[in-house]
């Protein structure tokens, strides 16, 4: 008979929260209230986006991948910065923001990234509407 044994599993791989909420609570404790702050603003300027666990962080689907941020030790992380501007000091690398815990979060900047992101993938969304409604692909489409 076979003897039961612990699993050996060294996968590096975490598993991944369930939900966004869970995301949070999992986040170092220092970092959650920063990341409460983030959700609650991109929520409140993206109410259409979708919100799911995506690459393991926090992401906004309007219609595809749209902002992401994720909690960390020192800092909270928005992806992808896009147009950071007045954010420069927050930047790192080529598109990832990084606001220390130690500060307040730049909130008035962070809502003009956010009002920014959506307006481009409203004004992107529009543009594939009106480009099927040309090829006939509508649902306004004419019968001859």
């Amino acid at each position: 008979m076979a003897r039961a044994e612990r699993s050996t599993s060294t996968s590096p791989t975490p598993k991944f929260a369930a939900s966004p909420e869970a995301y949070i609570a999992s986040a170092p404790k220092a970092a959650q209230p920063h990341l409460r702050q983030l959700r609650a603003l991109i929520r409140q300027l993206a109410p259409k986006a979708e919100e799911r666990i995506s690459y393991g962080i926090v992401g906004y689907f309007y219609p595809t991948r749209m902002i992401y941020f994720g909690g960390h030790a020192k800092h909270v992380a928005l992806y992808p910065a896009g147009d950071a501007k007045g954010l420069e000091k927050y930047l790192y690398g080529a598109s990832t923001l990084r606001f220390p815990l130690d500060e307040p979060l730049p909130v008035a900047k962070i809502r003009s990234l956010v009002r920014s992101r959506v307006k481009e993938y409203e004004a992107a969304a529009k543009g594939k509407r009106t480009a099927a409604a040309a090829r006939g692909h509508g649902s306004a489409r004419s019968k001859s």
